[in-house]
């Protein structure tokens, strides 16, 4: 379909939309399965983990149980985001409603890190006042911990190409990891009688923690401000775009994301020969794509700076 319009009185006249093949990182259906089964199992898992830590008096292990609450939050906003994501625009929402993810990512750090919080400050008081822990209790919840991680890892190692599904297999193998530390933990007060490790665990977990979250908490807040996505350098947009057939200079540029997984770029380009022809502009967005990961491009010829303009929006 084509229209063109005028930059200052938005007269319709002119305007290109070519689609191609979506660039999304949709994860396939049958991962939806996988999203369900790791979700129930770090849930219950984390229930079991609540009980038993507050009745064995372990720190540590409530700790562990936060990192697995993270995880299935995490799940929990990968899969809500492929939901969403197949949803269609609407009037109201005409971007769909990919960009909740970024909402659900926000959320999911800020209640981690409180959460860190409140178990760091009583491990911290633990440390000074040691308290006996039942490390046989520890050892077997933390090893089931091992099993159940180390499955759900499974369940999305296959899907390696896909962000979401890969974040997913590492957030997985990262708790087997973190359930290990907590076994051997629990096996040094078995053979010491030292209680003070279990608060000791308890913070080098909630370090692992932050660490992980924090990156989640100032990319969700780069997210929600428009700001450029990480990864994506944008001298060397602006450097690909001036360097198209016809293109004089580029201007205007602005690149955000639409969701967790979707990034969308606005720009305007100066070609003073006059149009550039809609197949070297379908070919601006098909390596925006695949150079930049960029799958919403809206690339707006100007003929001069402040004159008559024709606008072409390529989604790929």
């Amino acid at each position: 379909m084509t229209h063109a319009h005028d930059h200052h009185d938005h007269g319709h006249d002119g305007h290109d939309h070519h689609h191609g093949g979506h660039g999304h990182s949709h994860v396939p259906a049958n991962f939806g399965k996988a999203f369900a089964i790791g979700v129930g199992l770090n849930v219950a898992f984390v229930l079991i983990e609540v009980i038993y830590g507050l009745s064995s008096n372990s720190v540590s292990l409530l700790a562990d149980a936060g990192h697995n609450l993270s995880d299935a939050l995490g799940l929990c906003v990968a899969w809500a985001a492929v939901i969403l994501a197949k949803r269609k625009p609407s009037a109201r929402f005409t971007y769909g409603l990919g960009g909740s993810s970024i909402l659900a990512a926000l959320f999911n750090a800020v209640f981690l890190l409180v959460v860190v919080g409140g178990l760091s400050w009583e491990a911290i008081g633990r440390m000074f006042n040691p308290q006996p822990v039942a490390g046989v209790t520890v050892m077997v919840v933390a090893a089931c911990g091992i099993a159940i991680n180390g499955f759900c890892a499974w369940l999305f190692s296959s899907g390696g190409s896909d962000l979401n599904v890969r974040g997913a297999f590492m957030h997985m193998a990262a708790d087997a990891l973190v359930s290990v530390g907590v076994v051997v933990g629990a096996l040094v007060i078995l053979m010491t009688g030292w209680h003070w490790v279990d608060p000791i665990m308890s913070l080098a977990i909630n370090l692992v923690i932050v660490l992980g979250t924090w990156s989640l908490l100032t990319g969700s807040i780069n997210m929600t401000l428009n700001g450029v996505p990480a990864g994506i350098d944008t001298d060397k947009v602006r450097a690909f775009l001036s360097e198209l057939p016809g293109v004089a200079s580029v201007h205007d540029l602005h690149i955000w994301s639409l969701s967790t997984t979707e990034t969308a770029l606005s720009c305007h380009l100066v070609t003073p020969a006059g149009h550039p022809g809609d197949e070297i502009l379908a070919e601006a967005a098909k390596g925006l794509q695949q150079r930049f990961g960029i799958g919403h491009a809206t690339l707006q010829q100007e003929i001069a700076r402040c004159t008559l303009e024709n606008t072409a929006h390529f989604h790929i």
